[in-house]
């Protein structure tokens, strides 16, 4: 019987896979460059395509808005060091959605072996043998995977969505609740549902300001205005 052959890749709660990788910032070695960081770790197709180009424009602008979230960024494609110095240079004289002078600052890991994309699961041949498809991995200080997403080559990626996820994992890990269907900061999140009879009576008996609760199994924090 034939052999199918298969990508392992970390899944959700795993410890994200350990490497040294030469970018277009120098070598990093990960997790110990990021510790204490969140870090997304991205892949994309190729360099000098289309869809490529409007997302690290867009990571690139931005940068400021992960730092700020304590988030770093790390970008890989199959392609040499020499070809993504000379698509970032590219994507400098370039002006999209009122983005221009655009400078990726964060690394671009050179992955020519699909060393890296390998441990992750970013080679699948039913799609690409020779490119990585869009991934998307949210990493967190401690170097647990937190969450996977991924793209079709065809289809560019929401990083209003990814930012948000970030913000959402953020909160739920400061103030152990949960976030409901389209959370944004400063909406109201959902309190641990409850583990006994006692606590449910409880929670629906409660006059705390803070908290309501539509049925027993469904409880939520109120935001601080």
């Amino acid at each position: 019987m034939e052999e199918m052959n298969t990508n392992t890749m970390p899944l959700i709660g795993d410890k994200a896979p350990q490497f040294t990788a030469t970018t277009t910032q120098g070598t990093i070695n990960f997790p110990e460059d990021y510790k204490g960081k969140w870090v997304i770790l991205f892949s994309h197709p190729a360099d000098f395509t289309p869809v490529c180009t409007t997302e690290f424009m867009t990571f690139a602008s931005m940068q400021d808005e992960f730092k700020a979230m304590n988030t770093e960024l790390i970008g890989l494609s199959v392609d040499s060091l020499y070809a993504h110095i000379a698509w970032l240079r590219k994507i400098q004289d370039l002006e999209y959605k009122g983005m221009k002078n655009v400078e990726v600052t964060f690394p671009l890991i050179e992955d020519i072996k699909m060393d890296v994309a390998t441990k992750f699961g970013m080679i699948q041949p039913s799609s690409s043998n020779t490119q990585a498809v869009r991934a998307v991995f949210v990493i967190d200080p401690e170097g647990i995977v937190r969450t996977i997403l991924y793209y079709p080559l065809s289809t560019g990626r929401n990083f209003d969505e990814i930012k948000r996820i970030i913000q959402a994992l953020q909160k739920a890990d400061s103030d152990n609740v949960a976030t409901p269907a389209d959370w944004r900061p400063g909406d109201d999140t959902i309190v641990p549902t409850a583990g006994s009879c006692g606590t449910a009576k409880e929670r629906m008996d409660s006059k705390d300001d803070d908290t309501y609760c539509l049925d027993w199994f469904m409880c939520f924090k109120k935001e601080k205005k």
